[in-house]
């Protein structure tokens, strides 16, 4: 059975309807209809929404790809709950033969990595048990010989349940101490390797000879698992050409070091799959903290890039149009409502502007809407639109939060929770948000300056559209995964956002020369899609966003029809300096318009 048919199978056995479970699991209906048809492969992150709201287990609605092989499941499934009852006539055989079975069946399927792993909990528990009732026969007179007789048959009948409860359903339940957890924690199994070895030093020869092995399989398995993807094979760059990950590695440290950048991620795409990604330096340099891909990064106007998809999910929604006035779908003027937050929904100074009720959501994504990037650039400080909109490229922040305000007018939600419900829970981005959270403080990157002093870290952003998104490097990967394999949105709403809105032919995109022209850029039909640039390639269009903030620099390109793309963000002021080095190195990208971008490659500045 497909996937699709299995949740149909599981739906329908629980009464569930579509709208049921995508209220269950914030999954849209439009995506379990999908996958119920075939249509897509959703991430493994959508099935475990999906299973949980089920009350199933992952593997119950993966298709089996070969037809023999539940029998065969079924065979070490028996096995691996099986052979610990030879303890009952082998001493510590109870541990061994599950965990030398384990060892070589784990990464062959979640199913037995998780049966095993709660077998050999089990039985290490159960040795310790009977340790411990070998203790209280001696010292505890009476209930002591009680306690002593239980153990053993009370193991043996939780064992035979699990065997028949695995046998049918694929599940188990051992009660036992978690020495190895489900997760693969490495602290777990810390805890298990030294209690095993302390086990062992009383075992022959062989039994220490296992035990080495697991320890030797243990620690390839993880540099196995750290590695992953971006070991397993060369990456394909844009011209057709090669590069292995371990040379791209050393490209990029010697790059990266070369050109005074404190923490760099990279990431990129065949595909339209991360086939690379890795970390370089540090999150924090004076405490010598180094950067992971589960680090917490401030992910500045990347911001944008995902509020962009946000407003095309509710346009397909019928919430929205991407053409009508925004102002027409509020009840009273912009500039009427009392501001609600410290400054950005204060619109008190578009009092008596003609020109600002035209703006559209289009104009916004576009950057169209005449609004100035941030209102703080002006001398006075005051919210203007400048000159008519929809007609001219300027770039603007100010367009996007005031389009972010209206929807939250209009949906009654505030950005995070539309965002969460829309974008971050459906593509399993659980550690980014449009606002700094608790959990974060565990493991954040904060900014550095070009000497490698830190910034300190902002925290108190209120939730804006166009700048305060936190994220990490695994999230935003898995952000583009679902936009180079089309997720979240209808074919045709990612064809609508992609579309170049407008020409840019501006000399460079901020500061002197912003408002010069040149021809410089025609060759590559420069331009602004919604949310995302634009520019025209032999391998189809390529669309990018940066992000730059203090101490933060990030740039990410995406070729749809070619289903490349990379991704890279740096905690470091000296970032931008290889950028164009980099894009070149990794994708032979050699469209992105980097003297536009002010991507001065550092040795030439």
């Amino acid at each position: 059975m497909t996937l699709g048919e299995n949740l149909i199978y599981q739906r329908k056995k629980q009464g569930l309807s579509q709208e049921e479970l995508a209220g269950k699991t914030q999954v849209t209906v439009r995506t379990i209809q999908r996958i119920e048809k075939g249509d897509v492969n959703p991430h493994l992150q959508t099935v475990k929404l999906l299973a949980a709201a089920l009350s199933v287990e992952v593997e119950d609605l993966m298709p089996i790809d070969n037809p023999r092989e539940e029998t065969i499941q079924a065979k070490w499934l028996l096995l691996i709950h099986a052979t610990p009852l030879l303890g009952l006539f082998i001493p510590f055989l109870n541990v061994l033969l599950p965990l030398f079975l384990w060892i070589h069946k784990r990464e062959d399927h979640p199913l037995y990595y998780r049966h095993g792993a709660q077998v050999i909990n089990f039985q290490i528990t159960v040795l310790l048990l009977y340790l411990a009732s070998f203790a209280a026969l001696l010292t505890w007179e009476g209930y002591g010989f009680v306690f002593f007789i239980t153990v053993i048959p009370l193991c043996i009948a939780i064992t035979f349940a699990n065997i028949i409860y695995a046998l049918r359903s694929r599940k188990c339940f051992y009660p036992a101490i978690p020495f190895l957890g489900s997760g693969r924690k490495k602290t777990l199994k810390t805890i298990l390797l030294a209690g095993f070895a302390l086990t062992t030093q009383s075992l022959p020869a062989q039994g220490q000879a296992l035990a080495g092995q697991w320890d030797a399989n243990h620690r390839a398995g993880t540099i196995e698992r750290l590695d992953g993807i971006r070991r397993s094979k060369a990456i394909e760059r844009l011209d057709g050409s090669r590069i292995s990950a371990a040379e791209l590695t050393r490209q990029i440290k010697e790059l990266a070091e070369a050109g005074g950048v404190t923490g760099l991620a990279v990431a990129v795409f065949n595909e339209a799959t991360p086939v690379y990604q890795e970390t370089f330096g540090y999150r924090d340099a004076p405490r010598g903290l180094h950067l992971e891909v589960g680090s917490n990064m401030y992910g500045a106007s990347l911001s944008k890039a995902v509020f962009a998809v946000l407003v095309m999910k509710l346009v397909e929604e019928g919430v929205i149009d991407l053409d009508t006035p925004l102002e027409s779908y509020l009840p009273k003027k912009i500039h009427e409502y009392t501001p609600q937050t410290k400054w950005h929904d204060d619109y008190s100074n578009l009092e008596g502007d003609t020109v600002y009720p035209a703006i559209t959501a289009r104009m916004c994504l576009a950057h169209t809407s005449g609004f100035p990037n941030w209102r703080w650039f002006k001398p006075d400080q005051k919210l203007r639109v400048h000159g008519t909109p929809g007609e001219e490229y300027r770039y603007s922040g100010e367009g996007l939060v005031y389009l972010q305000v209206v929807l939250e007018k209009i949906t009654g939600q505030p950005l995070e929770e539309l965002a969460r419900e829309y974008i971050f829970k459906p593509l399993g981005m659980s550690d980014t948000a449009y606002l700094w959270k608790e959990p974060f403080a565990r493991n954040y990157a904060v900014g550095h300056r070009a000497d490698g002093t830190a910034y300190k870290k902002d925290t108190d952003n209120e939730p804006r559209s166009a700048s305060t998104l936190e994220t990490t490097p695994a999230d935003y990967a898995r952000f583009l995964e679902g936009v180079l394999k089309r997720e979240i949105l209808q074919p045709e709403s990612w064809g609508r956002l992609f579309s170049r809105q407008i020409r840019i032919r501006s000399v460079k995109q901020f500061g002197e020369g912003a408002r010069e022209q040149t021809d410089r850029y025609d060759g590559i039909g420069l331009g602004y899609a919604m949310g995302w640039g634009y520019l025209e390639t032999p391998h189809g269009p390529g669309l990018f966003k940066e992000g730059h903030g203090n101490g933060f620099q990030h740039y990410t390109i995406v070729f749809p029809r070619a289903a490349k793309g990379i991704m890279i963000l740096a905690n470091s002021d000296n970032a931008e300096g290889i950028f164009r080095d980099l894009l070149h190195l990794a994708l032979k990208d050699t469209y992105t318009p980097w003297r536009w971008e002010g991507y001065i490659p550092f040795y030439d500045r």
